[in-house]
């Protein structure tokens, strides 16, 4: 089975990643998407970052009624800091007859060549890239590498930020949300401080 990855804190999950995921799940040859909830790395402080299992939930509720699309709490079990690399190697390793591929967007793939051994990940995995109206593919030599798939996907303009600081000024951002996470943190009263 070909499986996609797309990482993320999922801070919280939103439309635009339903649209990435369920674009890819339909129109690439990945037959299921993981959406892998990175765990919050202790390094950073940030006040904002719901719970590791808040956020699983929240991509629970999300993905509920898309079958290609899969949560995953594959990282919350690995040790800190999360590698790409590293989790790759350990999904490798529980499921050797998946074959597994990254989905990032366009500014990701500009810095993957800082990520650690990232040469690595490009030798064993294909990446799936999705693109992002503020980006520019500067890293030519990467875009043309034949493990990386330029998606025409749709560009999507929302980010989790945007969404909590609208919370927090009371506005509503309902139809940014799928309708079952936008209930569970109305009702947590997640985002509000």
């Amino acid at each position: 089975m070909k499986i996609g990855l797309y990482f993320g804190t999922f801070n919280p999950i939103h439309i635009g990643h339903l649209i990435i995921a369920n674009h890819m799940a339909e129109h690439s040859d990945l037959e299921q998407i993981w959406m892998v909830v990175t765990p919050h790395n202790p390094l950073k402080k940030k006040d904002t970052l719901l719970d590791d299992y808040q956020r699983l939930h929240l991509v629970n509720l999300a993905t509920d009624d898309y079958p290609k699309l899969k949560p995953s709490d594959i990282e919350f079990k690995l040790p800190q800091p999360n590698y790409t690399v590293n989790t790759l190697a350990h999904l490798r390793d529980k499921f050797p007859t998946y074959e597994f591929s990254l989905i990032m967007g366009e500014d990701n793939l500009n810095s993957l060549h800082k990520w650690k051994n990232y040469d690595m990940i490009l030798q064993n995995h294909e990446i799936y890239v999705y693109p992002r109206v503020s980006s520019d593919l500067e890293n030519i030599e990467l875009k043309n590498h034949p493990k990386i798939h330029i998606i025409n996907a749709p560009i999507v303009e929302i980010s989790s930020t945007f969404i909590r600081e609208n919370i927090k000024n009371k506005k509503n951002i309902q139809p940014l949300l799928p309708a079952k996470v936008w209930e569970y943190i109305d009702h947590s009263n997640f985002y509000k401080k």
